[in-house]
């Protein structure tokens, strides 16, 4: 009997209609586009405008559009996984909220929090779900509304920063596609660099933390670009090395898009030429849990079955990883 794997069959996405470019930056913050395109590769990003509407708005749109591009039935969904560093609610799921609303009535669903890795490791939840043969159709989505916690007076983080939602279907394969190895990591340590003092258990909301601007996105920038370069690209070059793969075996890499020269240097470590990395940094920033599927969900009419996919991903806490996926189905 052959192995079961766990593989993607369909790519939705969805970015809000208002582009926050460099030049309206220049107005709110100071900064210039030079500056900003030369250190980050960004040159506009999406935002969320639509009033009472928060990351499940985009979650939803992003499931929809999956579903009317597959034609999968909502109802024979098991699992609803919503990966997210910007719930709607504190304690109430976002993701319980997103499977009502596209019809998964038969789907149990539960958010995942790791920060810009939340969608990677989200990759090896729902393939270890559909691998233990008890699912069938697992939905993934990644999406934040990072517009939510970024001070835009703040210019060393919300030149960064955009919103937006993808989402992936898997769903068992048994053709030798799909899932075929991970190595995800974290440490503590990184805790200190990247985060929101305010709004959790150690420090709850008060007049004084609102008054101090600390539920706002904090960031040492330097710190996690150090951390984020070299931790990135080694278990991108481990991933490949534990499965015999060179650089010719490789047709994508999949790198979370929070700043251009990291995604760089993944890349040349990797020995990737540039024509086999998705990018798409500069039309969207770094939206967090949605960069990885937006990716797929781009680039998803160049991808052939068979293709070598090796995704990578960095964030807060300090969480990052690799998943070396082969593509399995053609556009």
């Amino acid at each position: 009997m052959k192995k079961t794997t766990a593989a993607i069959t369909a790519v939705g996405g969805y970015v809000p209609e208002f582009i926050l470019s460099n030049k309206i930056l220049e107005t709110m913050v100071d900064t210039n586009d030079e500056w900003i395109t030369t250190r980050t590769g960004i040159k506009e990003r999406r935002i969320l405008k639509e009033e009472n509407a928060g990351t499940s708005f985009m979650a939803i749109k992003a499931a929809e559009d999956l579903i009317q591009k597959s034609g999968v039935d909502p109802s024979e969904i098991d699992f609803v996984l919503v990966a997210t560093a910007t719930p709607d609610l504190p304690v109430a799921a976002t993701a319980a909220y997103v499977a009502s609303e596209i019809g998964a009535v038969n789907a149990f669903a539960y958010d995942l929090q790791a920060a810009c890795s939340s969608f990677l490791y989200g990759m090896s939840t729902a393939a270890s779900y559909i691998e233990s043969g008890k699912y069938k159709k697992v939905l993934l989505i990644g999406a934040d509304k990072m517009s939510s916690i970024l001070d835009y007076t703040d210019r060393t983080t919300c030149i960064i920063f955009g919103d937006g939602a993808g989402a992936v279907l898997f769903e068992p394969n048994q053709e030798g596609l799909g899932v075929q190895d991970e190595y995800l990591r974290s440490d503590g340590i990184g805790r200190q660099f990247l985060k929101i003092d305010a709004g959790g258990s150690i420090l709850p909301a008060s007049e004084e933390t609102v008054k101090n601007k600390q539920h706002y996105v904090y960031q040492d920038g330097k710190s996690v670009f150090k951390f984020a370069v070299s931790n990135m690209a080694d278990v991108s070059a481990l991933i490949m090395e534990r499965n015999n793969l060179t650089h010719e075996d490789v047709q994508w890499l999949v790198p979370h898009q929070a700043n251009r020269r990291i995604i760089d240097a993944t890349a040349n470590r990797m020995g990737v030429e540039p024509a086999k990395v998705m990018v798409n940094i500069d039309r969207y920033g770094n939206t967090t849990s949605a960069t990885l599927p937006l990716l797929l969900f781009d680039y998803e009419k160049q991808l052939k079955k068979g293709d070598n996919l090796i995704f990578a991903a960095f964030g807060g806490g300090f969480t990052w990883g690799s998943i070396y996926l082969k593509w399995a189905y053609n556009s």
